[in-house]
């Protein structure tokens, strides 16, 4: 017994301690550091980089978003066509021009050009260039317990063009928002379709400009940082607004549910910066486990 007793005062209170991975509230990627992914869309000419979500090291953290990457087409490349039957998917041009198959049609794409793709629809896209043709892609699972209509035989391609800047409620007039695609129970989006999809919209920040820290009780976010650097409210400390980050354009944030985020453009003569985002219901657990 004595033996015992030294035994176990000789071990350390980490080796005693069972260990658990405590799963990060945020994280953040440098997208030009992200390698090549083999997905069901992929193929030789084209290249998934995974930001988020699948083929991301954590990529069982997002809840809802099961994507959200960058495609690469290489020039008169095209990929595989892909049908889900209870996921819904977001388009957005980051460079470069092609087609969108869907289902029987052929829709042309071009830089800054957003579209929403319906569950169940057979769908594919295509570079009908000679540059290559870039895309921000995001997947979202749609739980069970909603029930599906019908998908649109015409899919809804729009321009940032077409869209007017505006304030939202609640965020200071320094950030100014294009609203692209939202649920389909709304109308003040220039596509209104989704089903898990709460938004997915443009920040435009002035010199200095702000939407200040917040939260979201029940959604994930994920900032793309397109253009400008700054400081990005991830986690926090005791004010709510202590932890602040480096940003620069090709970085990439997601934020859990209730997890501080934010963004306080560079105070400096003509500095703009802007940010694309995704909102996305997360389903709340049963238990509090």
């Amino acid at each position: 017994m004595r033996k015992l007793v030294v035994m176990l005062l000789a071990l350390s209170p980490a080796a005693l301690a069972q260990e658990r991975k405590v799963e990060p509230t945020w994280l953040s990627r440098d997208v030009s550091a992200i390698h090549e992914h083999a997905t069901d869309f992929s193929s030789a000419a084209c290249h998934y980089m995974p930001i988020f979500g699948e083929g991301d090291p954590e990529a069982k953290l997002p809840r809802s978003v099961a994507r959200f990457g960058q495609l690469t087409i290489d020039p008169h490349g095209e990929c595989p066509s892909v049908s889900y039957p209870r996921q819904e998917e977001l388009f957005f041009v980051l460079e470069g021009s092609g087609t969108l198959h869907y289902g029987d049609e052929v829709h042309p794409l071009a830089t800054n050009d957003f579209t929403y793709i319906a569950p169940t629809m057979v769908h594919s896209v295509a570079n009908t260039s000679d540059h290559p043709f870039k895309l921000v892609v995001s997947t979202i699972k749609i739980p069970v317990e909603k029930q599906l209509s019908h998908p649109p035989k015409l899919p809804d391609v729009a321009n940032l063009s077409e869209l007017q800047e505006q304030t939202v409620g609640g965020h200071p007039t320094s950030v100014l928002y294009k609203l692209l695609i939202g649920p389909r129970t709304s109308k003040r989006d220039r596509i209104n379709a989704g089903y898990q999809l709460t938004d997915f919209f443009l920040m435009d920040f002035a010199p200095g400009g702000t939407n200040f820290p917040h939260h979201h009780e029940i959604s994930e976010e994920i900032y793309l940082v397109l253009d400008g650097k700054g400081k990005m409210a991830a986690g926090s400390g005791m004010d709510g607004v202590e932890g602040l980050h480096a940003a620069k354009a090709g970085d990439a944030y997601y934020f859990r549910t209730n997890c501080t985020v934010g963004f306080y453009n560079e105070n400096t003569p003509g500095a703009k910066a802007h940010i694309l985002a995704l909102r996305v219901y997360v389903p709340m657990p049963k238990n509090d486990e």
